[in-house]
């Protein structure tokens, strides 16, 4: 009797070490597109990253710092078991740590090309974003290993994964953009469009754009572009189609008319090209900045775009004015924008809250505007990215995106917020000129 009792716990101890399971049937999850170094290795908050701990298209080179922690991000729908291995090459052996969930171990990666490492067997209780962290314990040759694949498989694999597979690596680490459509009122000529916003504490990463005053040609808000450098952006894009403002015809150019001795304007591209304006401002958390915009046709088949910023001073910045040609129109499109440009940063969450919506017709009727329609960009839409929300909360529109949430906004749906029947107080006639005005 011991000795069958002997026999049943060794079996017993062997079973729980378990059968390793085998890479069969595996979901691959390209490091290139869904990795962010998260830890060390890299200054995250700079938006730099060092010549060595990269990650490309093809994944992770280059992995030499032990403080360098990368995570994986991807999205499951299914609970159970959910088995991890890492595909890899390397010139030498090497040591990693792996954390997932509660769960962390510590794994030797082989020599080799293309090798696959099991990596571990994690239960999943819950559906949602799961994050990998990978980060280097010992080495014999320079670098821990080059990764291209995390491979999963197992029940928690069985039903919808959400990941930047079949869609670009670029865009899908910067996150989805999320949008606020604000319907105006049918048959009014809208010259004016007023807005405000608050970014809370702690949701202001590098390389976010918090665009307040959205039109049909332009944009305009508030952008964190380094730690020690923050900004009022307002572009205006010219009716000629081009990536380049280099090819854009004279008779096609945005031109400026005027804008504050504090403002920078200059060409921008990539996205269409146009005319670009800001100020190099240090707006701060917390706080609620005003925007205005107004658009009115000049009568001559132009169209004359002007915004205005109310800053940390409490008083009304003029940030340019634009005349762009072949264009008639009053305001059109009245939209706000969350934004991330920093694929390095893209796991980082960002969140403003956008309140108090006005439009002005062209002859002074201020109109309250209280409804919203929430949408989002092509990595939302492909579902290559799930982490963005919209809504109201207490009397204010949010959007918010990026920081692999786990619940996200059907796009397309609807907000209301409660109105306050108390317009802008604004003197129109009292706002600021700007120094080309001043020199005729």
């Amino acid at each position: 009797m011991k000795h069958i009792l002997l026999i049943l716990f060794v079996g017993l101890l062997c079973g729980c070490k378990g059968i390793e399971p085998k890479p069969d049937n595996v979901i691959s999850i390209p490091l290139g597109g869904n990795t962010y170094i998260t830890e060390g290795g890299t200054d995250v908050n700079a938006n730099r990253r060092r010549r060595d701990n990269f990650i490309g298209n093809k994944g992770i080179v280059g992995w030499t710092d032990s403080t360098a922690v990368f995570s994986v991000y991807f999205r499951t729908s299914s609970l159970g078991n959910l088995n991890l291995f890492l595909r890899h090459s390397g010139a030498d052996e090497s040591v990693i740590s792996v954390k997932c969930l509660d769960r962390q171990f510590e794994i030797e990666l082989g020599a080799g090309e293309n090798d696959t490492t099991y990596l571990g067997t994690i239960p999943v209780k819950d559906t949602g974003y799961i994050k990998v962290d990978l980060q280097g314990k010992s080495k014999k040759g320079e670098s821990y290993a080059v990764a291209d694949y995390l491979l999963v498989n197992g029940e928690a694999a069985a039903g919808k994964m959400n990941f930047v597979n079949d869609f670009s690596f670029y865009w899908g680490r910067r996150g989805p953009s999320v949008h606020l459509n604000y319907p105006f009122p049918k048959d009014e000529d809208i010259e004016w469009f007023y807005n405000e916003i608050t970014v809370p504490e702690g949701e202001d990463p590098v390389g976010t754009y918090y665009m307040s005053n959205g039109f049909a040609e332009g944009y305009f808000g508030i952008q964190v572009n380094r730690p020690d450098e923050r900004r009022v952006l307002f572009s205006v894009w010219s009716p000629f189609s081009t990536d380049n403002p280099r090819y854009i015809p004279e008779d096609m150019q945005v031109k400026l008319l005027d804008k504050s001795e504090i403002t920078h304007t200059g060409e921008f591209g990539n996205e269409g090209s146009g005319g670009q304006s800001y100020l190099i401002y240090p707006w701060k958390t917390g706080q609620t900045y005003r925007f205005l915009t107004r658009i009115r046709p000049d009568g001559k088949g132009a169209t004359v775009y002007t915004s205005y910023f109310y800053g940390n001073d409490s008083e009304w910045i003029l940030i340019a004015s634009w005349l762009r040609p072949k264009t008639d129109t009053y305001y059109k499109r009245a939209h706000s924008f969350l934004e991330s440009f920093s694929p390095e940063n893209g796991y980082l969450s960002r969140k403003a809250f956008y309140h108090n919506q006005w439009a002005c017709t062209k002859d002074g009727r201020w109109i309250e505007l209280t409804e919203a329609v929430f949408s989002a960009d092509g990595t939302a839409r492909e579902q290559a990215r799930m982490d963005y929300k919209g809504g109201e909360d207490g009397g204010r529109f949010f959007l918010q995106n990026c920081g692999f949430l786990n619940d996200y906004t059907p796009i397309g749906a609807s907000f209301s917020r409660a109105g306050t029947a108390k317009a802008p107080e604004i003197d129109f006639a009292g706002l600021p000129a700007g120094i080309m005005t001043s020199k005729r």
